[in-house]
């Protein structure tokens, strides 16, 4: 074997396979897991107030795992939004079950299969109203909103909806977790152009290999869906199955 070959195995190794290895033998071994959809925690984890109480406008990206198996390796992201007065807010999910693209489907701060939300991006006030209406627009046009449309693996799947909404809403300047599995999916043929912040350049092979470079993303590796990489602007290593080992993706809590 060339040491070229080997130098590419070893880099495989170690950027991808030990760390999703070792996340999954600590996965494995909790105990305080769901044993399925059923018996899982899906209400509210309190982390907004009520509407009525949070007159300004606001816009919220979560992101947290999924349950059983796939919690070993990918996150679950979704939208919030609220108009300044509203009384409720609006949750956008795209999922495989029942109506692909859901609103409402839960509370705006649920637990994911009983995992508490992670905060991916927090706006509000004057800024979040003006946005409102372009994530609207967004969500109406994702163009995988149909029944058949969802695949778990490389994609299109919720993530792939969330990143959608962030790339055509230029105000949503984030980057999804590393493990928000399926953000990184493209149709075979779209192979290059803006990473979603559009801070930065992506490639990409239809979601199983890839390369993004951004201020906002900063380095990331995709792998067959696995993400590894670097974060500099909010320093942090992204490995698989571990996600972010570093400072939060937002500040704000």
């Amino acid at each position: 074997m060339s040491t070229i070959a080997l130098r590419i195995l070893l880099a495989l190794l170690v950027l991808f396979i030990l760390p999703l290895a070792t996340h999954a033998l600590w996965w494995a071994a909790r105990d305080d897991l769901a044993p399925d959809w059923s018996r899982a925690d899906w209400t509210s984890a309190k982390i907004l107030s009520a509407a009525a109480e949070h007159r300004p406008a606001l816009i919220r990206i979560y992101a947290a795992r999924t349950g059983r198996w796939k919690g070993m390796v990918a996150h679950h992201s979704w939208i919030v939004v609220k108009e300044e007065g509203a009384s409720r807010y609006t949750r956008f999910d795209k999922v495989g079950w029942g109506s692909p693209v859901r609103t409402n489907g839960w509370a705006a701060d649920a637990r994911w299969f009983g995992n508490d939300p992670q905060l991916v991006l927090a706006i509000d006030g004057a800024e979040a109203e003006r946005l409102i209406p372009e994530i609207r627009r967004a969500v109406a046009e994702y163009p995988y909103a149909g029944f058949g449309d969802y695949r778990v693996w490389p994609g299109p799947n919720s993530n792939t909806f969330v990143a959608y909404v962030v790339a055509r809403v230029p105000g949503l300047r984030t980057a999804l977790p590393p493990t928000a599995l399926g953000k990184d999916f493209h149709p075979f043929g779209d192979f290059a152009g803006l990473t979603p912040s559009r801070t930065g350049i992506q490639l990409q092979l239809g979601g199983y290999l890839g390369l993004a470079v951004g201020w906002v993303e900063g380095l990331e590796v995709n792998f067959l869906g696995l993400v590894a990489g670097l974060d500099l602007r909010r320093p942090a290593f992204k490995l698989p199955g571990w996600g972010r080992i570093g400072l939060p993706l937002t500040a704000e809590s």
